[in-house]
């Protein structure tokens, strides 16, 4: 190779590694050696804490994804309300509902006693959504580690950002596609809802109203949530298997026995009922497809290098 070839060669190699460091790449080993236990002290709490109540792993695993759709996976609905900031645990979505808060303590003291400083509370919720769909019998992937903390929360964002449980195919694809995600992958992460529940207040509409629904299925899910009242009544998502991460929230779709209006939105005779077929039919298709969605999910505009911070106690900035 000839001097100036050469030359040329390590200009786009520094360039390449530059672009990567200013981009902020994530890496499953970030802390293989500032904090090698890291990934099993996570694991060994997830699992206690899904072993008590399974309905927990859900609950985490919603706190990774609202977090990542509020400014990005930076540990933001961790925060709570302080002079400066009216933070997202109030927000629409959030309130009375968001659960596991708890646990991510737990987590974070015991990492702080081994390796004070170092793993974010972001990345603790990246590892706990997956170790939570593990406990729970679903896919395993290798998650991508290196996120750091915001000092700061947004209850606007919390309020703007989420997808809503009433919306349609249209509203629920736009508020993927405004995070940098695909209709696939709306579809893909959707499959969430094979574990945890719903409070009454978010579903009401659904079995009272839609005429797309499974007659009995309404009727049965209405004992359990009148017309009036009874907001906070529970109802799993998944009639099927509620504490199993399957591929039977899609089977439920094609029956017309979606717990939300927005599920049974994904099939509905629009460009959506493809897929949901796909997953029903093939619950591995799914597991390796929502496993490459939640990587790409926790790829959200994270805080990466210099920037944010690394909690010590992730209710509240250092």
């Amino acid at each position: 190779m000839k001097f100036s070839g050469l030359i040329a060669c390590i200009i786009i190699v520094l360039v390449i590694f530059c672009s990567t460091r200013a981009n902020g790449q994530l890496s499953p080993t970030f802390y293989a050696k500032s904090c090698p236990r890291a990934l099993s002290i996570v694991q060994a709490a997830v699992a206690k804490a899904v072993n008590s109540e399974k309905r927990m792993g859900a609950s985490l695993l919603r706190l990774h994804y609202h977090d990542c759709f509020v400014n990005g996976c930076d540990g933001s609905i961790l925060l709570d309300d302080n002079s400066t900031f009216t933070g997202e645990k109030g927000g629409i979505g959030n309130v009375n509902s968001m659960r596991g808060f708890d646990v991510v303590d737990t987590i974070k003291k015991n990492l702080e006693a081994v390796c004070s400083g170092v793993v974010s509370c972001a990345d603790i919720l990246a590892i706990a959504a997956r170790d939570s769909i593990v406990a729970l019998k679903g896919p395993s992937w290798k998650v991508q580690l290196g996120r750091r903390d915001s000092t700061t929360a947004s209850l606007i964002g919390a309020n703007t950002k989420l997808p809503s449980p009433f919306g349609n195919l249209s509203a629920f694809t736009f508020t993927f596609r405004d995070q940098g995600l695909s209709a696939t992958d709306m579809v893909t992460l959707s499959g969430a809802h094979s574990i945890g529940q719903a409070r009454c207040i978010a579903f009401r509409p659904r079995i009272y109203n839609d005429t797309n629904i499974d007659s009995s299925f309404a009727n049965a899910t209405r004992v359990k949530c009148p017309s009036s009242g009874g907001d906070a009544n529970l109802s799993p998502l998944d009639v099927l298997t509620p504490i199993t991460f399957d591929n039977k929230y899609y089977k439920n779709l094609v029956a017309k026995k979606g717990l939300l209006h927005s599920d049974q939105a994904l099939f509905n005779g629009g460009s959506s009922d493809v897929l949901v077929k796909k997953y029903s039919n093939n619950e591995e298709v799914f597991f390796s497809d929502f496993a490459a969605a939640m990587i790409r999910m926790g790829n959200i505009t994270p805080l990466t290098g210099k920037n944010g911070e690394v909690r010590k106690d992730c209710r509240k900035s250092n």
